[in-house]
């Protein structure tokens, strides 16, 4: 086997063995989720429900875990291009140890989104205090649900959002631009491209409370669209064409109780 097949093999065992993990995390993450949500769904619902105790450090606990999980659930994928080039770079630059650098990139994606994490579940605590949440974590306030599709779609039309959407939609570039070496520098580039990913996806995310956090068909749209953005030629078409149709509904929403 000459050299260059013999690189190519090593690319794609470590591409697979990479990949693998990664469907291996979503799954478990999804599997989680629906065992939450089918609990909730269940008889005594009121009762069972973490959101639906009194809220203190144990409701924030529950939250942040379940927003952290969640996270992985519908971020991982649409991170996946990026560290699986990550992991491949690795290999051509070092050959010495890539994945536990590629492990350490996806700790510093991970990290960001936990961050965001807590403050999705304070936001869900704040909201909950207020009564405007359903025991599933879905707005029963028109004006909530119509204030985050507004904001949600404006965000989608500003430049800030392309230009945290180019570092995604680009894995060499940003790797190219962005290359730290060693095990820190893997872990810095992987906070710098959750900061950017966070940046291009954190409205997005405010939605899961319009229509319920454990609705599982909501979160997988929304995961889809937040893919579709990243990995289609037409993604900054589709990001704005959304834009105007979360600020439609949103208007609507609104106007419905004024």
């Amino acid at each position: 086997m000459s050299a260059g097949a013999s690189i190519k093999a090593i690319l794609w065992r470590d591409r697979l063995i990479i990949a693998g993990g990664l469907a291996a995390l979503v799954a478990l993450s999804w599997l989680y989720l629906a065992d939450i949500a089918r609990s909730m769904h269940g008889m005594h619902m009121e009762m069972s429900s973490p959101h639906a105790h009194a809220w203190g450090l144990s409701g924030f606990l529950s939250a942040f875990a379940m927003w952290s999980v969640t996270m992985v659930g519908m971020m991982l994928p649409s991170a996946s291009p990026m560290i699986l080039t990550f992991s491949s770079l690795e290999r051509c630059r070092s050959d010495a140890r890539p994945f536990a650098r590629t492990g350490l990139f996806v700790l510093g994606y991970v990290i960001v989104w936990t961050a965001y994490s807590a403050l999705a579940a304070f936001a869900q605590g704040v909201f909950q205090a207020a009564a405007v949440l359903s025991p599933m974590g879905a707005s029963m306030s028109p004006y909530l649900a119509g204030g985050l599709l507004l904001v949600a779609g404006a965000f989608q039309l500003t430049p800030l959002k392309y230009a945290c959407l180019d570092r995604c939609r680009t894995p060499v570039g940003f790797l190219m631009a962005e290359w730290r070496p060693g095990s820190g520098g893997a872990l810095k580039m992987g906070l710098r491209h959750g900061a950017y990913c966070a940046g291009c996806c954190w409205a997005l995310m405010a939605l899961m409370f319009v229509l319920g956090v454990m609705n599982l068909l909501w979160m997988a749209a929304l995961a889809a669209f937040m893919l579709l953005e990243k990995v289609v030629p037409a993604g900054h078409r589709v990001g704005r064409v959304a834009g105007v149709l979360l600020i439609i509904w949103g208007a609507s929403a609104v106007a419905s109780v004024l």
